[in-house]
């Protein structure tokens, strides 16, 4: 066997360890939403978000019928959640957001990716605003406008590029933005949470870029590791 099978296999086995994360994280975020407002996601909006969230990523079917079905019963998991801001190459600031039964394991995770990458703890929210992000298939940028400032949403921005919409609201109008898309008919979210969204971002070096790109795959394959946001523009955005 060569080195053309070798690469193959390398590939599918990373492919293989990111889609595993991946279930792993909406496992998670499933079961916690459905243990906590119920299993049934007509009546659970948190639940609605995080299915189409996940499906849109790519998450297995059968690994979010569990966790539902493991909300119903008396399973009783305490997940914790983190957050970690980490200063890496040239200036790129991230949030990390984690969500375990275990922090002792959690903290050594991060702390192993930071010292494989010469990054560190450091304060760096300061550069983030927290952010409600709804991003679906759509022109009707007018009627949209027109209907979430009639519901009294606190609007912050809207834009519409390809026959996408995105929208950008204060986090406090999350839910009421919610119920109003569905009110139009707006059932399937590319992106529908709260995002910590960078005030500034930077364009980096392609030394440090690529650095930058192991620390977020690093994260990506970190089974405690919910979400990562950064202030990098990675691939010309």
């Amino acid at each position: 066997m060569g080195r053309a099978f070798q690469v193959r296999a390398a590939s599918m086995a990373s492919t293989a360890a990111k889609k595993s994360a991946l279930n792993m994280r909406a496992s998670k975020e499933i079961f916690i939403v459905a243990k906590s407002g119920g299993t049934d996601p007509n009546s659970n909006l948190a639940l609605r978000a995080a299915l189409d969230k996940y499906r849109a990523m790519g998450a297995t079917k059968d690994v979010m019928e569990r966790a539902i079905k493991k909300a119903e019963g008396d399973d009783v998991v305490a997940y914790i959640p983190g957050r970690y801001e980490v200063m890496g190459p040239g200036g790129s600031q991230l949030v990390v957001d984690t969500l375990t039964d275990n922090v002792n394991r959690a903290i050594s995770d991060i702390k192993a990716v930071l010292k494989k990458t010469d990054s560190i703890l450091q304060t760096v929210a300061y550069n983030f605003t927290e952010t409600g992000v709804f991003l679906f298939a759509g022109n009707n940028v007018d009627e949209v406008t027109e209907t979430l400032i009639l519901n009294d949403v606190d609007v912050w921005d809207i834009n519409e590029e390809d026959d996408v919409i995105e929208v950008l609201v204060n986090p406090t109008s999350y839910g009421k933005t919610r119920d109003t898309l569905y009110s139009l008919g707006i059932n399937e979210f590319n992106i529908s949470e709260i995002q910590m969204i960078p005030n500034n971002k930077i364009t980096l070096n392609d030394e440090d870029k690529e650095v930058f790109k192991r620390i977020l795959d690093m994260f990506e394959d970190v089974q405690d590791v919910q979400e990562v946001y950064h202030n990098v523009i990675v691939n010309d955005e």
